[in-house]
């Protein structure tokens, strides 16, 4: 049965990433979302941590502890709760270790995996989303065709995150339309190779911290080795459920982040004699946010504890995750509500938490847990 109780490992893991996001990322947030880059002293800070390489087995460098969805959604929590940007750019590199290490041929965990267990951090990224209002993963546009020794790959993709200086990037292609979503593989593709082009920066109305690029693909060709999984190819759709719980996670984050900031401020704002937390309206706001923090926590824990049970969990790592997207845009808003015309002004991260909230219905394939 699902147990509600941290173990002693995942609350260490807990109180580590708590402390690191207040005392690390809370003081900077601002920072990075006006002027759009996050330093690389904070970069360097974070990879300390060990997070990622924590998960990678000793025998490519790392230190082998077992994976966990429900370990990796309080991680993911934690990190947003700090911030949004700056917890993707964290975990990016997740998007391409994690599908290494449940797919990858030898020969690919040999080549990639040792360098995401260096000492210093290591640009990669995942590339599944596509620049079109009708995208799902059945329906992909990006084609990846095998000609002799090879595959060549046509397409664009977008919401890149970190694609300007990845040293690799996981590219989601259809492999055979008639397949429909199972036609959809994962290909590895090295910094720099021909047919590979990084757009400029995108200009999004979230995540101003966070580098994303478009990137498309002509003609970029890749040796057949580059298939993750090799021949035998990967599961797409469990590599998306993973996805979707550790977004899932972080709209947890960012929705707690805004209902206390929303809480402690009603208490503290005075009007007509006393706490705006005491009049019906706000304190009905205030607390149908804490339900929907703990409610859409609930179903992210389940998602990921099947994950990790190895249930079918399609349907609730999908429901975790639109369920997640819908309340932390609806939590983000009534706290910019609750702080009345104090919300619309940057001088509270209200505001920043709305915009990067409403991306949530957007974000597939952006991290993984």
């Amino acid at each position: 049965m699902l147990s509600f109780e941290l173990s002693d490992d995942q609350r260490m893991i807990y109180e580590t990433v708590r402390k690191f996001a207040l005392n690390e990322m809370r003081p900077i947030y601002r920072e990075c979302d006006e002027g759009g880059k996050i330093p690389p002293e904070f970069i360097s800070k974070a990879w300390e941590l060990f997070l990622i390489p924590n998960n990678v087995p000793e025998a490519y460098g790392g230190v082998g502890e077992p994976r966990s969805a429900v370990t990796g959604a309080i991680l993911a929590e934690e990190l947003a709760y700090g911030d949004f940007s700056l917890a993707v750019c964290m975990l990016c590199p997740a998007s391409v270790v994690y599908p290494l290490i449940e797919f990858g041929t030898e020969d690919q965990k040999q080549k990639y995996l040792p360098l995401f267990c260096e000492e210093s951090f290591k640009p990669a990224s995942a590339a599944f989303m596509e620049p079109r209002i009708d995208f799902d993963l059945p329906s992909m546009q990006t084609k990846a065709a095998a000609e002799g020794g090879s595959y060549v790959i046509n397409g664009e993709k977008c919401l890149v995150p970190l694609a300007a200086d990845a040293e690799v990037i996981l590219v989601y292609a259809q492999t055979d339309a008639s397949a429909d979503a199972k036609g959809v593989q994962a290909f590895l593709v090295d910094k720099g190779t021909a047919g590979m082009e990084i757009s400029e920066r995108e200009k999004n109305m979230g995540l101003k911290a966070l580098d994303t690029r478009k990137v498309i693909f002509k003609d970029c060709r890749v040796p057949k080795e580059s298939r993750l999984g090799g021949e035998a190819g990967c599961n797409v759709s469990k590599l998306l459920n993973y996805s979707f719980v550790g977004l899932a996670a972080m709209a947890v984050g960012v929705s707690k982040a805004a209902f206390e900031y929303a809480r402690d401020y009603a208490k503290e704002r005075v009007a007509f004699g006393e706490p705006i937390a005491s009049r019906q309206a706000i304190a009905f706001m205030l607390a149908e946010m804490a339900i929907e923090v703990d409610a859409t926590r609930l179903l992210t824990w389940e998602a990921a504890w099947r994950l990790d049970k190895g249930l079918e969990s399609d349907r609730e790592a999908y429901l975790a995750k639109q369920y997640a997207a819908e309340k932390v845009l609806m939590i983000t808003d009534r706290a910019v509500q609750v702080l009345g015309g104090h919300g619309y002004i940057r001088e509270h991260p209200v505001e920043l938490w709305l915009r990067n909230g409403r991306g949530f219905a957007t974000f597939d394939g952006l991290v993984t847990i």
